[in-house]
């Protein structure tokens, strides 16, 4: 007889671990649980999550409320009386009422490896913080975010050529890879569950506008994995040349420099050094002024032959 399962996910992450549980006889994908569909762009298109198309192109039924606390799908659920819950960025708390109505567990696959990073950007801060690895958790789920106790974890290394989209796949491969060694033990009995230390709690909240500002006084290390953080959304900004530019890319050197974080170090006609905090340096290698395409330095350079060599051509607002 195979496992009932209720499954809650919402972005691409979700996507391959919903295939998995679909694609294993062992398991019986009885609902999914998504956020409700969204307008994207200037003509107001409403788009479906990941989750929903994934779902309805095996005819699973698709439950999308607004907010999960005392609404009809919540009680559709606790009627369904599953054997597992599994939620894999979800985005919304689950009630306690609801965790209940598993019959084995209601767990998370989350993208860190706990009790470092619980909340909604665990993966942009691991890069963003200079991090050499990161990795995935499964937990049990409790009414505080991210604190259950976890029940296995695996590390991946976070290459220097890594951003946050190649991360929420690799992450997602994995994820779905444990979730699927885990869960026969799971149901088995055959786990041991470790509590999460609270004093090696870190938040990641959600990124905000604020946040994506880059900081030009930072060491040239901390701007690259703040740029990468932040690729491919919604991307880092830095007012250039007076204006506020999106960062899609940056090179840092192993060159020196005295001048102040800010300044142009070099430029050429395919080339823009600037200097860094602690004296470091990096090169710019495609941005987006306000308004105008994205593209690559030299581009950029051909339409600014006012920036010279140690003039202040980043600054604050």
């Amino acid at each position: 007889m195979s496992t009932s399962v209720v499954f809650m996910g919402t972005p691409e992450f979700a996507v391959p671990i919903l295939q998995s549980l679909i694609d294993n006889p062992e398991y019986d994908v009885q609902a999914v649980l998504t956020q409700p569909d969204h307008h994207i762009g200037r003509k107001r298109t409403l788009h479906k999550s990941p989750v929903k198309e994934l779902a309805e192109q095996y005819n699973i039924e698709v439950l999308q409320p607004a907010k999960l606390s005392k609404s009809p799908e919540m009680e559709k659920i606790i009627s369904l009386q599953p054997d597992l819950m599994i939620t894999a960025a979800y985005g919304q708390f689950l009630p306690t009422k609801l965790l209940a109505a598993a019959k084995i567990a209601a767990i998370n696959v989350h993208g860190s490896l706990l009790p470092k990073y619980r909340g909604g950007a665990p993966i942009q801060y691991s890069i963003i913080n200079g991090d050499k690895e990161t990795g995935v958790s499964i937990m049990y789920m409790v009414k505080k975010m991210d604190a259950g106790d976890i029940i296995s974890q695996r590390s991946i290394p976070i290459e220097d050529t890594d951003d946050s989209g190649t991360m929420f796949k690799k992450l997602s491969l994995l994820g779905r890879d444990l979730l699927s060694e885990t869960l026969p033990k799971l149901i088995s009995g055959d786990v041991n569950p470790v509590a999460q230390d609270p004093d090696k709690v870190v938040f990641s909240p959600n990124i905000t506008s604020e946040q994506e500002q880059i900081d030009f006084h930072l060491p040239a290390r901390l701007i690259d994995a703040k740029v990468r953080g932040l690729r491919p959304a919604p991307l880092g900004n830095m007012i250039i040349d007076g204006l506020r530019t999106k960062i899609y890319d940056v090179t840092p050197l192993e060159e020196k420099t005295a001048l102040e974080p800010g300044k142009v170090v070099r430029v050429t006609k395919h080339q823009l050094v600037i200097a860094a905090g602690d004296g470091t340096t990096y090169q710019i290698n495609k941005l987006k002024p306000a308004g105008k395409k994205a593209m690559d330095i030299t581009s950029y350079l051909n339409g600014h032959k006012n920036i010279t060599e140690g003039g202040q051509v980043v600054s604050e607002d």
